[in-house]
């Protein structure tokens, strides 16, 4: 797979989370069949399109370490509050009631 197409497939996976829910680096890369590519997930995440709620994915802890890539450090949790997520610290709050798996959501 092309790494233009894998981003690609990324950034229509990430469209289709539900506004208030959360997933994973990790938990795209299982759905997309590349296991253990979770980084190659966050370096498409890092210039995604502005349609690509990039805010609703997360470490596998849920921890926002994606936040400096918002332009302000406090952007990527005031997006997820806006939707009723709760975070402190630099994670979400129960994150694994919040979290949505592609795997059980989607099918290929």
């Amino acid at each position: 797979m092309a790494k233009e197409s894998f981003f690609q497939d990324v950034y229509e996976v990430v469209r289709q989370i539900p506004a208030g829910r959360v997933t994973s680096y990790g938990a795209i890369a299982n759905y997309l069949g590349t296991k253990g590519s979770a980084r190659m997930v966050g370096w498409a995440m890092n210039g995604c399109p502005s349609d690509v709620p990039a805010h609703r994915v997360l470490n596998r802890t849920g921890l926002l370490t994606g936040k400096h890539h918002f332009g302000h450090p406090d952007e990527m949790q005031r997006r997820l509050e806006a939707e009723g997520i709760a975070v402190a610290n630099d994670q979400v709050i129960e994150f694994k009631k919040r979290f949505w798996d592609p795997a059980l959501a989607l099918t290929l």
